[in-house]
């Protein structure tokens, strides 16, 4: 099922990221870390929401918590197969929650969507790219009405950053959750050891 959150709502990030905790929490398996990997390129403005997203909540990642894709190390296109191995290689099988661009009707632009499964990267634009996550999370930044690249080209700066600042939002409301609820578990697991 996915879940759809209007960007401009100012209660959206608060009740998606309540859902992202509570659905994490039913999926994910005991110590299994959480890796927020945010796909796209920062050379194309339609194509730069996972990379903004990444830049904006570097700063807020709790413990037990990682993240992948910024604008500094952006994952697009031509490196997602290799840092999905890195991945592998790094993680002991990670609970990943993948976040995109995605196009979509005219009325849904500025939408957000939160979902179970792995994420399609480059649906949009006809790229056929690795499916990765167990959740995912995409912000609706043009319309797919052409299917065409250069969609992306003309993206609104305005729009991403709409998007991005409700999803950054809505993984720091997560964070918080995710961790107080981890809070228990791991001031028992520091009273066994002291």
């Amino acid at each position: 099922m996915i879940y759809y959150f209007d960007s401009k709502n100012p209660k959206a990030p608060a009740q998606m990221g309540r859902l992202l905790t509570d659905m994490v929490i039913q999926k994910i398996l005991p110590h299994q870390e959480i890796v927020i990997l945010c796909i796209g390129s920062d050379r194309s403005t339609g194509d730069s929401l996972g990379p903004i997203i990444g830049h904006q909540f570097r700063n807020f990642i709790s413990p037990g918590i990682y993240l992948l894709g910024d604008l500094n190390q952006p994952v697009h296109a031509a490196n997602l197969n290799y840092c999905i191995k890195s991945m592998q290689k790094t993680f002991d099988n990670p609970f990943i929650i993948a976040i995109d661009a995605s196009l979509g009707k005219e009325d849904h632009i500025g939408m957000m969507t939160l979902g179970s499964g792995p994420l399609k990267p480059g649906l949009g634009v006809k790229k056929k790219l690795p499916e990765v996550g167990d959740l995912h999370i995409t912000g609706i930044v043009n319309s797919s009405h052409d299917m065409e690249s250069s969609t992306l080209q003309t993206t609104r700066l305005s729009i991403i950053f709409q998007i991005a600042d409700a999803i950054v939002l809505a993984l720091r409301t997560f964070n918080d959750d995710y961790y107080i609820q981890q809070e228990p578990e791991l001031s028992y697991l520091l009273s066994q050891t002291s």
